[in-house]
């Protein structure tokens, strides 16, 4: 009874709607724990400057809240999912690359290349997949008369 729940779920989401599922729950959980348990702000004084990173949290909840709900919208309505799925980990580069030119956070730029390649790459790459474009699988031939 659970597969053919998922099996169901996924249909109606398609493969964009399961990624900005996914997505959309992976930023909520990631934005609350900011919220429960703030980390070091190392590499976020451009952050932390303007605001403590528990107000930050907030950014990735609700974007990711967004992402969610996207999830659930038809194809082409679903860009206001990718685009604030975009936005956190835009920002949070911004931040560690402002911190390795300022020298606050050396490493910062390491972090900042792996929230470009692993979240904003990734996000623009799956915004551009359209939902079919694998062609179906061939069927074997049939036995029997030919027409």
């Amino acid at each position: 009874m659970p597969c053919r729940a998922a099996r169901r779920l996924y249909k109606a989401l398609g493969r964009r709607g399961a990624f900005l599922l996914i997505l959309g729950v992976g930023k909520t959980c990631w934005g609350v724990s900011f919220l429960v348990d703030p980390p070091e702000d190392h590499g976020l004084d451009l952050l932390t400057d303007l605001c403590s990173l528990r107000h930050w949290s907030w950014l990735w909840i609700v974007c990711g809240l967004v992402t969610f709900g996207s999830a659930f919208l038809r194809i082409g309505r679903d860009r206001l999912g990718f685009f604030a799925a975009f936005i956190p980990p835009t920002v949070w580069a911004l931040a560690y690359t402002v911190a390795v030119i300022t020298g606050d956070y050396s490493r910062g730029g390491f972090v900042a290349i792996w929230y470009l390649t692993s979240h904003v790459g990734v996000i623009w790459w799956a915004s551009t997949v359209p939902e079919y474009s694998v062609p179906p699988a061939p069927r074997p031939p049939r036995r029997g008369k030919a027409p």
